[in-house]
């Protein structure tokens, strides 16, 4: 296995901060009309089917997230802040963006959902 010097303190932060910006993306003030009137459901069905354990996953996905992506980080030798944007969104564009797109086109679903959803990991992860 291949040595990775990680900040887990940044990890930490990191994960802290998609967790929290992921709330202010899907909030009123930004996308939640546009995303609501995509998914086809009511505001009252998302609050009904709204379940602690649903932002305890949410919050582990940002960890896990920014731990893998400082690993990649760290073995792309990424030591700028252009660089590490760079992976930031290859990783996007071949792990999240385009597979986010054919799961998309497959279930018939809105393009607009995917820009929204697409549009969040892209914004917030890198």
């Amino acid at each position: 296995m291949l040595a990775v010097d990680i900040n887990f303190v940044a990890v930490l932060i990191s994960g802290a901060i998609i967790f929290a910006l992921g709330g202010l993306w899907y909030s009123p003030v930004l996308f939640a009309k546009q995303w609501i009137s995509v998914v086809g459901k009511t505001e009252e069905e998302l609050k009904k089917e709204a379940k602690p354990t649903n932002y305890v996953t949410a919050l582990l996905q940002g960890l896990i997230s920014a731990y893998v992506l400082a690993i990649i980080i760290d073995w792309g030798q990424a030591t700028t802040i252009g660089a590490g944007a760079w992976v930031g969104f290859m990783c996007w564009f071949g792990f999240a963006g385009a597979p986010a797109l054919v799961h998309n086109i497959f279930a018939g679903r809105s393009p607009k959902l995917w820009v929204i959803d697409s549009g969040h990991i892209l914004a917030f992860w890198k």
